[in-house]
């Protein structure tokens, strides 16, 4: 892979597991250094222990206000600059409504909207002081389409779109693009949480995609010229059918 982000830095979060992980991965093979911001140090510590320097480790509990609010700050003596900001960490809630508990809820949407509102939030007077940025945002595919069996969860990708859209056209005055990646069902831990019927459904039909073709497609539009910005991509196994 060509090292077209050499020199730039990027911050990823939920990014020791899943779409994040292959994010980071993929960033680091463009050239990139990492701030992987997670929970789990070590799996951190791994991905550091295989490309060194150029992974930098911080553990933030994105769900505690006052240490969210240190993301930021810490990137920037970590690594002195940031270029790119994945706000990819989320979490999922499926199934009737009925039966979803109001702590999960609440756990759900802090995570998929607020944080991400916020990490976007800090980052933003740092990207404008310096004219450039990338953010890009981890939807979903139930961002644009009301999925029946997971409606907290959609109606969460659904404020996350909007947010990307409205901000993006904020910002794009000062240098700086705001993307979405919305994939349809990714094979991830949060997968475990789907309706097991419906997971089986699609494990047979061929309907689920890999965390690093999202990856993939995350550095497809870091890597535009300047002057493009890919607002946002829907991704969809071929065989699945909404």
């Amino acid at each position: 892979m060509a090292r077209q982000l050499d020199g730039k830095v990027a911050v990823v979060t939920g990014a020791a597991s899943g779409i994040g992980l292959a994010s980071t991965e993929a960033l680091l093979a463009s050239g990139a250094r990492v701030v992987m911001v997670d929970r789990d140090e070590a799996a951190m510590a791994a991905l550091r222990g295989r490309h060194g320097d150029a992974v930098m480790p911080l553990r933030i509990n994105l769900l505690d206000p006052k240490d969210c609010a240190t993301l930021v700050p810490r990137a920037l003596e970590l690594a002195g600059q940031i270029d790119i900001l994945h706000a990819n960490a989320g979490a999922y809630v499926g199934g009737d409504l009925v039966d979803n508990d109001n702590d999960a809820i609440d756990r759900m949407l802090n995570l998929n909207v607020n944080v991400v509102m916020k990490n976007v939030h800090d980052v933003l007077p740092h990207m404008i002081a310096r004219r450039t940025g990338d953010i890009i945002v981890t939807s979903s595919l139930a961002a644009h389409f009301p999925t029946p069996w997971e409606p907290v969860y959609a109606s969460s990708k659904w404020a996350i779109n909007c947010f990307v859209q409205t901000v993006r056209r904020q910002v794009f005055k000062h240098g700086i693009r705001v993307g979405s990646i919305s994939p349809g069902p990714v094979i991830t831990a949060l997968l475990a949480d789907w309706p097991p019927e419906k997971l089986q459904e699609a494990r047979e039909s061929g309907s689920l995609l890999e965390a690093g073709e999202v990856a993939e497609v995350v550095t497809f539009m870091l890597t535009r010229p300047r002057g493009m910005t890919i607002r946002d991509v829907v991704m969809m196994p071929t065989h699945f059918d909404l």
